[in-house]
């Protein structure tokens, strides 16, 4: 019996795929609007919790979008895509879906939320009434590090919108552009 030579790209991400789905696939589910609202609201709540920075912005914020779960992948090409709602004065104003597709060095899977605190009303009209709101175009968007985080305060904000990344999970190497869709959706 002959040994067939397998090409590195397609043993890397045979490995990535072994070591990487245990750790994400329970997450990856589909979720109902009512689960998908309640996950919001406690991933929210555990922020919360751990980054004093963020209740602060969520007290001043517009709008807060909070997508609970969202699943990525690559092997040089990659993408993510997960569903979130939107807060608007703390009730439900709606469902809708993040999309990323992203090119470079890059291998694994994980999971990994996040909250988008929405400071301007120009902001929040951007993203309510666009077919598909591209983060990275139009309204300025900074992601808060934990540095960043314990020097934010409400008379230092100056930006559209500020993102908290939170419980990641898995094994994600990755360097490349990446740019992500933002699109309201139906009830999951």
């Amino acid at each position: 019996m002959k040994l067939q030579r397998r090409s590195l790209p397609a043993m890397l991400l045979s490995a990535a795929a072994a070591i990487s789905t245990p750790l994400v696939a329970p997450s990856a589910q589909a979720a109902t609007g009512d689960d998908l609202q309640r996950q919001a609201q406690d991933a929210l709540a555990s922020l919360y919790k751990a980054q004093a920075g963020a209740a602060a912005l969520g007290q001043k914020a517009k709008a807060i979008m909070v997508f609970p779960s969202i699943f990525k992948a690559g092997l040089v090409f990659g993408g993510a895509y997960g569903e979130g709602v939107l807060f608007e004065n703390q009730k439900f104003n709606g469902y809708y879906s993040a999309v990323s597709a992203s090119v470079g060095l890059q291998i694994g899977a994980q999971t990994f939320g996040y909250a988008m605190f929405v400071m301007t009303d120009k902001a929040l009209a951007s993203v309510k009434e666009s077919s598909g709101w591209e983060v990275g175009v139009g309204p300025s968007v900074v992601v808060v590090d934990a540095g960043l985080a314990k020097r934010l305060t409400t008379t230092t904000l100056k930006d559209d919108v500020y993102a908290f990344v939170f419980d990641q999970n898995g094994i994600m190497g990755a360097l490349g552009l990446e740019g992500t869709k933002v699109s309201r959706i139906k009830q999951p």
